[in-house]
């Protein structure tokens, strides 16, 4: 058997352009949380191309690909790719920047979605050298609560194959180009949403003590 190593790295080495392609054709046209329908018309184009399985419209948008390796009695393991962008203008001045005034993708989601998708492409043609089975999980809404995580476990995306371990990545500048980094359980920064109503009371500004300022209350 060939050394795998030396496998992955040609292999990786045939699919970067593609890779690269798909990237910047997320990145071009960015959707926002549970609205990423072209992102996902994308990612089963590219799964339908390869000959792998698929489940499409989980929590709207969401999609799971399932690739078996030579003996599926095995681990299972995951790999999450979120796909939304975020209401922002882009001001970069590239080829492939924004075409969608207000939208960008500005949290590297687009090279998540590309990454999994470059992953799970070389993971398919290698099925013949593995047992157990490799699960790709493209995720909508990330950015918005209650986040598409949360609906795709209610819908029952491992109701009948639950990974052994997931891995979520995510893109870090602070990395060094090429490097790797990894730990368990929870990393980086999450975001929850709570809404409040002051309600204030007018008064004179001499005597304050006799008003409710909204503003003091509020922070």
């Amino acid at each position: 058997m060939d050394d795998i190593k030396t496998i992955v790295n040609g292999l990786a080495n045939d699919t970067i352009d593609e890779v690269v392609a798909i990237r910047r054709a997320i990145h071009a046209y960015p959707e926002i949380s549970f609205d990423e329908v072209r992102t996902s018309e994308l990612i089963q184009k590219k799964l339908s191309e390869w000959g792998i399985r698929f489940q499409a419209g989980i929590a709207t948008t969401g999609v799971v690909a399932l690739i078996e390796g030579h003996n599926p009695e095995g681990p299972v393991i995951a790999l999450r790719a979120d796909m939304d962008a975020l209401p922002i203008e882009e001001k970069n001045e590239v080829e492939y920047a924004s075409t969608r005034p207000g939208y960008m993708h500005a949290c590297g989601h687009d090279a998540h979605t590309a990454m999994v998708l470059g992953a799970g492409k070389i993971i398919h043609e290698l099925r013949d050298y593995f047992s157990g089975k490799v699960m790709l999980i493209f995720q909508p809404s990330e950015e918005m609560y209650p986040g598409g995580a949360k609906v795709m476990l209610e819908e029952g995306i491992f109701s009948r194959v639950k990974p052994d371990f997931i891995f979520g990545q995510h893109v870090l500048p602070e990395l060094e180009s090429g490097t790797v980094g990894m730990r368990g359980g929870e990393y980086m920064a999450s975001t929850d949403e709570f809404y409040i109503t002051v309600k204030g009371r007018g008064g004179h500004g001499a005597t304050p003590h006799l008003n409710v300022d909204p503003v003091v209350v509020g922070a």
